[in-house]
């Protein structure tokens, strides 16, 4: 069995410091790097594409909206033409650094509040496949289980990856429990056992005790929390003692 592990980064921008990525990105296969909107400034994307060619990984766009006081988390009255022109923008800032390494976009991630609503907008949905279509088509696009984004990349001969969270909670669809703070967790093996059973049950307990259904393609753990490293420390231990191999397959662009 295989699943990759992904790592929201790059969040830092001016006097402000966010997050440990170098420290994460020893236990990460992929990586999603803020763009300037919701979080990053030039400088920092620059230093994370430079951290990530370092380390061999694979480095996607975390596009989000406009909103550095409430860090993304916010959902914006936005129409479908911003939405896919904020997608646009960000990425493309972020090609130019990768190009400046060498490196190329390995996928999209949208970020906070823009995910979760293209998760349940067909709409929105349709204006992040468009921007990845002007983009490149064959993208990878991160997306959760029962999603709109899902159901219509998918229809439409997109690469979708299904992503889980470690760090997040769950709800009956398969999808997450979004909070502006995050999640609290102190049992790191306890959360380490869910993400194993989330790969090899596609299975995982929500939020309110109900046992539900998803796929897991990549794990994503936040990299702003204190104990992320940690958290990613005891994943990996639990990942290698099931004998689940952390690859970046899923990421790999279907030419």
């Amino acid at each position: 069995m295989k699943i990759d592990i992904n790592c929201d980064m790059g969040e830092s921008f001016g006097m402000y410091e966010l997050g440990n990525d170098e420290e994460m990105m020893k236990y990460v296969s992929t990586i999603n790097v803020a763009c300037g909107y919701h979080a990053g400034d030039p400088l920092v994307m620059r230093r994370t594409v430079e951290l990530a060619k370092q380390y061999n990984i694979n480095v996607g766009a975390h596009p989000g909206f406009p909103d550095l006081m409430g860090f993304g988390r916010r959902r914006m009255t936005a129409t479908a033409e911003e939405v896919e022109n904020y997608i646009l923008y960000q990425a493309g800032a972020l090609q130019a650094f990768l190009h400046a390494y060498d490196m190329k976009l390995s996928h999209i991630k949208p970020h906070g509040a823009m995910y979760m609503m293209a998760m349940e907008n067909d709409d929105l949905a349709q204006a992040v496949l468009n921007a990845v279509e002007k983009i490149d088509k064959h993208l990878p696009l991160f997306a959760l289980n029962n999603s709109a984004l899902a159901r219509l990349g998918q229809e439409q001969g997109f690469t979708i990856v299904f992503e889980v969270y470690a760090d997040r909670e769950h709800d009956e669809s398969g999808s997450i429990v979004m909070t502006r703070k995050g999640t609290d967790y102190t049992d790191l093996d306890e959360r380490a056992r869910r993400v194993v059973r989330m790969i090899k049950e596609g299975k995982v307990i929500t939020y309110d005790g109900k046992d539900t259904s998803l796929k897991a393609e990549t794990v994503c753990i936040h990299g702003d929390h204190p104990d992320a490293p940690r958290l990613a420390q005891a994943i990996i231990t639990h990942l290698k003692d099931e004998g689940i191999e952390i690859t970046s397959d899923f990421i790999v662009q279907q030419t």
